[in-house]
């Protein structure tokens, strides 16, 4: 293993290894109207009803928790997700390290009208493909798998091909290089991930430091998402303060007593 890679070069073999066996191989599309996450995020920005831009994530595992959560319904979780105010949802589709299926994405497809991000490690074509057969409406893509070449295409062919089957586009960052590139992209939505994938720490005060040169002067038409270690009011608080319009939060609602609760909470700190 490259050791400048870190733990990123694991989870892309994994995913590699995940494509190789057929995972994300099916002879069937679930038909359905794509529904925009970018408007879902703006729409809710620009509504004055004090309600954050909440997308919970329904997610089982991770590689730096290991089991979050006891298996249960997604499409249970998903229903109690939306009805406590979620303005979309985030699954995982991974099935190493993460405990995904893309069946999960297809269940939640069924039972909820919100924008779905198909969350995964993607590196092929092929799982843009099964994204939009699962009934997904936007993919995440990681800056820096396809800026170290480590996935089968370049950044740009991977986005025109999501954009091709009408999917939005996350382009995920961690650093202010990453952003500044992104800005410049044809992703419809930047994340900015507070875990580096290279050593899988969390500091969610990673957004803030990216946003802070800016001075909450309208940086661009791409929403701004806010990614891993939110956990609390506080959190979505202090973050609102530097111009995120959004937030992806998983492990933290996983991990709650009452989901439904926890999502409600989120919405209205």
């Amino acid at each position: 293993m490259k050791e400048k890679h870190g733990y990123l070069e694991r989870l892309v073999d994994a995913a590699k290894t995940a494509v190789r066996s057929g995972h994300y191989e099916f002879g069937f599309t679930i038909h359905h109207r794509i529904i925009s996450m970018r408007d879902a995020i703006l729409s809710c920005s620009n509504n004055n009803n004090n309600k954050n831009a909440i997308i919970a994530e329904v997610k089982f595992a991770s590689p730096s928790m290991g089991r979050i959560r006891d298996y249960s319904s997604p499409q249970t979780i998903a229903k109690d997700m939306v009805d406590a105010g979620a303005i979309a949802l985030s699954v995982l589709t991974q099935p190493n390290y993460f405990n995904g299926s893309i069946e999960y994405l297809m269940n939640v497809r069924v039972v909820v009208d919100v924008p779905l991000l198909m969350k995964d490690i993607i590196v092929s074509r092929e799982q843009v493909d099964a994204a939009y057969k699962a009934g997904a409406d936007c993919i995440l893509l990681i800056s820096s798998i396809y800026a170290e070449g480590l996935a089968d295409d370049t950044l740009e062919h991977m986005i025109d091909r999501a954009h091709a089957y009408g999917l939005e586009v996350i382009l995920e960052v961690h650093d202010e290089d990453e952003f500044e590139q992104a800005l410049k992209s044809s992703a419809d939505i930047i994340g900015i991930n507070n875990r580096d994938l290279k050593s899988m720490s969390v500091d969610v005060s990673n957004t803030a430091r990216i946003l802070a040169k800016y001075n909450n002067v309208a940086i661009t038409d791409k929403p701004i998402i806010s990614e891993s270690g939110i956990s609390s009011v506080e959190h979505v608080r202090y973050l609102k303060r530097y111009g995120v319009d959004a937030f992806l939060i998983g492990t933290s609602i996983m991990a709650s007593d009452n989901i439904k609760n926890k999502v409600r909470e989120l919405v209205m700190a």
